[in-house]
Order: structure tokens, then sequence, then C-alpha cells
């Protein structure tokens, strides 16, 4: 096999009976795993750990779940044999060029390694008629004029000698991935593989796709691991039709998928990827599909759709795993998709699906081939699911009217399936602004015409992104009393700072109920954390203080003189907030569950959704995935400032949410403040910032009461010109 990192280590086979047999396997990396055998009966606690590649140990100890990485040199064996500039962009540097920028950017060492098997032909009928599986078995002792006549019985596919063990491995390594992450040997991970397989149906290749690896491995996941709830996000810029044929009648499954559409004028060209294809019979409503209808879509645009069709439904739909198409012809420069979202806006997208599934998510490799954008997408991707926290979102927050047109069809014709979608009486919109007018239907594989950047800029661009955040861990400035908890190994105990007198005389204006000395004390601790926060000495913290009120007045003025440019402050429950900051320009205040404010009162920098009934589940999803994640995407602070009041009203589970979730749109700079020293939250926020996955499912689905769902759509139409990625539709 050869190639770096390489190198022949044993893997055992666990029986039923607990005795092992031992075998060998080539794989990348530096690690294994010990998973049992396809075919056999395994027994799940005798499973044992996953050994850790260099650097494994470092990252451990930061706190995140481990990361699983498979790649085989195997799956670069087949190539085209036979000129065909349609096929000829799907070839093996694909794969090397990525795993090469991994290891460069040192990603692959931190992951733990997996080794890819060949999946078996029961494991493929799964999916798949047992006639196409003897076809493709078929090619292995084909010739090359053989295999180009049976390659042009179907639709953009190519086929070589080696491409049945290659696709047969791709199968493999995803359910290897499923697998560990099921069995809980790790907590998310990624499969680099070839063929890609969302576009293969029952009994046909198609669009370079041999055998659908993330539909088998759903199956896989359903009967073997018994799952009932499975989430499949395709963001390939091809329709994943033969994903959505297995599962059109299957409630089990929800399958969402974006790609270029242009009126079915884009390759496959299919009426049933429009965004009224919704499944059937039991399945209505458990198919989602976003048509883009013009190119150049941007972050703005991707991010949108996440936030106001994705989330919402996922958070319904409680998956138990996420599995992720990953197709990077989506990004920028990739001449398939002529889009416009640059690498990090996949990290955003990854960041926003963790929290589902207790952060059980496998990324299986689909499409993209710019070969330096898609290793760029990949190890961006792989950092979030390493815990890492991501780089801020570039390009202009506003959507554009197309893809608002497509997110208000979509939700439009999903809103009688969807309770989180039921709140928006618009209905669906189709204008003649996004045909494109200009007839020929762009080919799969072939160059789109209207890609006029040259590669050479594009390759610039994105080899002087910037470098990654670094993972700089999390300070804590709360009483000693903590010292019991299970805290993250690299957490910094803050010893707090002498306060200065204009400090203290500062918060003896703001507060006279708590007693000086303990007051003081915590305010030294906080202003200490928060210097830190401000100077990248820590990436985020949390402080408890005994009058969070004058605490939070105190951090704003010191966050905007210590250098924060546009400070967000999420304020939770009834908290008193000095008028002085209420319209600072460079201070957005989102106070939910405070004092309820007439609309006069209302300003562009001082949102509130009052009452208690905004702490409640129901409303407080709905207001997070439609009010508070669009304002602070299209704010783009410096710092986030999350103020839970002593009356805050909402679980546990939905701060831990809300605290993963608004690390997107500050890059990870982000202080909790505190005013109950709940133990449990605290050492639970202290995992949420370090990047560990929510502890369980977000449960049942609550709704929200009428009257609020009203409150936040009206205070979304208010404020939709201030903040763009409120919009929701074009009308």
């Amino acid at each position: 096999m050869g190639g770096p990192g390489h190198g022949e280590f044993p893997i055992f086979e666990f029986l039923s009976e607990g005795r092992t047999s031992e075998g060998s396997v080539c794989c990348g990396g530096a690690g294994f795993a010990c998973l049992p055998s396809p075919g056999r009966t395994e027994v799940r606690s005798r499973i044992p750990p996953l050994l850790a590649g260099p650097g494994m140990a470092e990252n451990r100890r930061s706190g995140p779940q481990a990361t699983a990485l498979i790649y085989d040199e195997d799956m670069t064996r087949v190539r085209l044999l036979w000129d065909d500039p349609e096929c000829a962009i799907e070839g093996p540097e694909r794969l090397t060029a990525t795993y090469a920028r991994l290891c460069h950017r040192g990603l692959a060492q931190r992951c733990v390694r997996l080794p890819a098997r060949e999946a078996t032909e029961e494991e493929l009928g799964l999916v798949h008629s047992p006639e196409y599986v003897a076809v493709v078995k078929g090619t292995q002792t084909m010739s090359t004029e053989e295999l180009r006549t049976l390659a042009q019985q179907y639709d953009a596919v190519y086929f070589h000698p080696s491409t049945f063990p290659c696709a047969r491995m791709a199968v493999g390594a995803t359910l290897q991935l499923v697998d560990a992450v099921l069995t809980g040997a790790v907590g998310n991970g990624m499969a680099l593989v070839r063929p890609p397989g969302h576009h293969s149906q029952r009994d046909a290749a198609n669009g370079f796709c041999v055998f659908n690896n993330v539909a088998i491995a759903a199956e896989h996941a359903k009967r073997r691991h018994g799952l009932q709830r499975v989430l499949i996000v395709d963001w390939d810029i091809h329709h994943g039709q033969g994903t959505q044929g297995v599962f059109e009648n299957d409630p089990s499954v929800l399958y969402f998928s974006w790609h270029r559409y242009e009126h079915q004028s884009f390759w496959p060209r299919l009426r049933e990827s429009d965004y009224d294809v919704v499944g059937q019979g039991p399945g209505r409503g458990f198919t989602v599909n976003v048509p883009w209808n013009k190119v150049g879509m941007k972050n703005a645009d991707y991010v949108s759709v996440f936030l106001h069709v994705l989330l919402p439904l996922a958070i319904e739909f409680d998956p138990e795993l996420v599995l992720v198409s990953a197709g990077f012809d989506s990004g920028i420069g990739d001449p398939e998709g002529q889009m416009q979202a640059t690498p990090e806006c996949f990290a955003h997208l990854t960041l926003l699906l963790l929290p589902l599934a207790r952060g059980r998510l496998c990324a299986v490799l689909e499409g993209g081939y710019h070969l330096q954008c898609l290793a760029e997408c990949v190890c961006l991707t792989l950092q979030t699911l390493l815990g890492d926290p991501v780089p801020a979102l570039s390009g202009d927050p506003a959507p554009c009217l197309s893809s608002l047109e497509s997110i208000q069809n979509v939700r439009a014709a999903h809103a009688p399936h969807w309770a989180s979608l039921r709140h928006e009486d618009t209905g669906p919109i189709l204008t003649p602004s996004t045909w494109c007018g200009d007839g020929g239907p762009p080919l799969l594989g072939a160059q789109s015409v209207g890609t006029t950047e040259r590669r050479g800029t594009l390759l610039d661009k994105l080899l002087s992104c910037p470098p990654p955040p670094p993972h700089t861990g999390i300070g804590l400035a709360v009483p000693d009393s903590t010292s019991s908890l299970n805290l993250p190994p690299a957490l910094l105990q803050e010893e707090g700072v002498i306060v200065s007198k204009e400090e203290a005389e500062m918060w003896s204006r703001l507060d006279s109920a708590s007693t000086q000395d303990q007051a003081l004390a915590a305010l030294g601790k906080l202003l200490a954390l928060l210097d830190k926060i401000l100077t990248g000495q820590v990436r985020a913290g949390i402080a408890v203080s005994p009058a969070v009120s004058a605490a939070m007045a105190v951090a704003l003025r010191k966050g905007l003189t210590g250098g924060a440019q546009r400070l967000l402050c999420v304020a939770v429950g009834e908290l008193d907030i000095p008028e002085d900051l209420r319209d600072n320009g460079r201070i957005l205040l989102l106070n939910i569950g405070g004092k309820e404010q007439s609309e006069a009162a209302a300003s562009r920098t001082h949102i509130c959704l009052g009452g208690h009934e905004a702490t409640e589940p129901g409303t407080f999803l709905l207001a997070l995935t439609s009010l508070i994640l669009p304002v602070a995407y299209s704010f783009r602070p410096d710092l986030v400032l999350i103020v839970l009041g002593p009356d805050c009203g909402l679980r546990n589970l939905d701060v831990e949410l809300l605290t993963r979730l608004l690390q997107g749109p500050v890059a990870g700079q982000m202080l909790l403040l505190l005013q109950n020293p709940d133990l449990p939250l605290v050492e639970a926020l202290a995992w949420a910032l370090e990047g560990r996955a929510l502890p369980s499912t977000l449960g049942p689905f609550l709704s929200a009461s009428p009257k609020q769902a009203l409150a936040i759509t009206r205070l979304c139409r208010q404020r939709r010109l201030d903040w763009p990625m409120l919009q929701v539709s074009v009308t």
C-alpha cells in the first residue's frame, strides 16, 4: 500500500464467545481500533478502548471526545482508463491531496485512526439488489473496452478492475466509523472515501457513485444498532437522488439536501429534486429538498438555510445519529458548484450539527473537485469535530433573494408536517428572478460556463486564510467549592486581581446588597478572567458573581475599554441593564425572559423577548433558531457575554445548547456570567466550552405557545432590516 504514515498493524476480531483471533490489516496513521469483524456477533462490552496516535493524549486531555479518521490508499486505485471529460474530475488525487493537507496541518495525527475494511455482499444488500452487486463484481475481470461499454449503460460513471473492492471498502470504511461512534469507542469522525455514494440507486451506478455509502450506513445503524431516528445531511452541490429514493417512504430517516437545481436545468435534472417533493406515504415530510436556483451562493445563504430550515426540523426530529454526505463541490472555486462558500463555512455547518444526537456525527466524503478547496474544507470540518473553535465567518451576512425564495418555499412545503415551522404563515413563491434563461443544462463533470476566477487567484485566497485559532483553553472565576467537580484538566482557575478604586466605586453604585469583601473578591476574579479573554490568553470562561446585574454592567464596560468593537450580550431573566448600555452602538443586547417591552421602546441594539414563558423549552428553542442565532451571525461580535440571572428559568440543557451554538458567530470568544453557583451547571458549561457533546439528546419536542410564537415572529419581522439573517421570506 505504501505512502506516508502507513504500516502493518495487528487487529483483533472479538467473537461472541470472547475468544480472539489475530490477523493483520494495512492502515494509515499511527493507531487502530479493535472492532468486530463483519458478519460476527459481537459483545459490545468487550470492545476495548481505541489506541491513540501521536498527539491523541494531548487531545484527550483538552476535553473533547475522541474523533476518528478513516483513510486507506487502496481507495485511490480506481482511475479513469479512457478519455471522458465528464468523468475526468473524479480522480484519486481527491483523496491523496486531502490527506496530505490533513497531515500537514497536524489534524490527522490528532485523530484516532480506524482501519478500513471491505463491506460484505450482505451489507451491500441492505440497499442494493443482488443482481446489481453481481454486475459490479463482474468488473474485476473485464477488459477496458468492456468496462467502457458497461459504463455507457449508466449516467456519468466509469469503471476500473478495482472498482468493486474499492467501492466495497468505501462502504466498509463508513460502517467502521458508524460502529465506532455508536458503540462509544469515539465521539464522532470522518471517512475519506471514494467512490462517492449518494447518487447510486438500488439497481444502478450514477454520477461517479457505485454503492450508496451513507444510505447503507443508515440502514446498518437501524438494523444492527436498533436506531429509530437517523438524520442524513447532504451538503454536496448535486442532489443525492439515490439516497432520497432509498428513504422516501421511511419516517425513521430525515433526509436533507441542498443542491444546485436551476429549475431542473442542472444535473441530475430531476423533477423530484424540487422543494415540494417531501417524501411519500409514511415518509411524507421526511425528505427536505432545498433547490438552489442560482449559482454564487455564499456563506450567509448556507448558514441561513441551516438556521431556518434544517436546525428547527432536526431539533424536532431529535436524531440518534447524524450522517453527513460531505460533498465539498459546494465550496468556492469548484467547477461543479460555482458557489462562493468559503472553507470556514463548513466548520460552522458542522458546529451547528454537533449538539444533535449527543454529538454522534459521521461525515463521509462525497464530491469536491477543486483540490485545494476540497482539502481546506475537509481540514476545517475535521478541526471542528476535534472540538477546536471555528474561524470567524467571512462575507456579507445578508442572504440573497434567490436563497430567500428557496427558504420560503421549503418552509411552506414542510409546515404541514413539522410543528417547528408552523408559526410562519407565508406561502410558497416562485418569481422570475430565479430563472436562468440561458438554455443549455450543465453536465456533471463539465466545466461550467461563467467560472471566471482563475485557479491561481483562488489558491492564493485559500492559502492566505488565517491559521486555525489556537485551542487556548478556558478560565474559571468561581467559588473555591468547585474544586470537587469533574472539570476539564486544562482549565485555568482564576485567582483574581486587586480592584481599582474606580472599579470599586462603580460596583458600589450598582450593587449595595452584597457584602463588600465578597463582592470585590468576585469582581477581581471576573475582571482578571475577562482581561485574559480580551488579550487572547484564554478563549472563554465562566464567572460567578453574587450580584449578576452589577457584574454584567462592569463586564460590558470592561469589554468596550478592553478592545471589543462589537459585544453581544444575551441576558436571560430579569436583569437591570443601565440605560447608557441599552443603546450603545457597539453593544447588542438580547434579553430573554426579562420585563415585557413595548414596541415603542424597542431599538436596533436592544431586543427583548419578555415574560417568564420566553424561557420555556419550546419557546426558547424557537427563539434560538429564529432570533438569537440569526441576530448573532448578522452582528458578528468580537465577544459574547451570556448572563444568567437568578430567575433564569432555562433548563440546564438549553443553557448548554445556547453556549455551544453561540461559539460559532464569535469564534469561541465567550464569557458566561452566573449568579447562582449551581455546581452541576458550572461543570456542564465548562465541558460545553471545551467542545464536549451534550450528554443527552434534546428529548421530545415541545412547541412554543401560539402567543409566544407570534411574539417571536413579530420581533423577527421588526428587526429583519437591521439584522438580515432574520429573513425567511421575500415578502
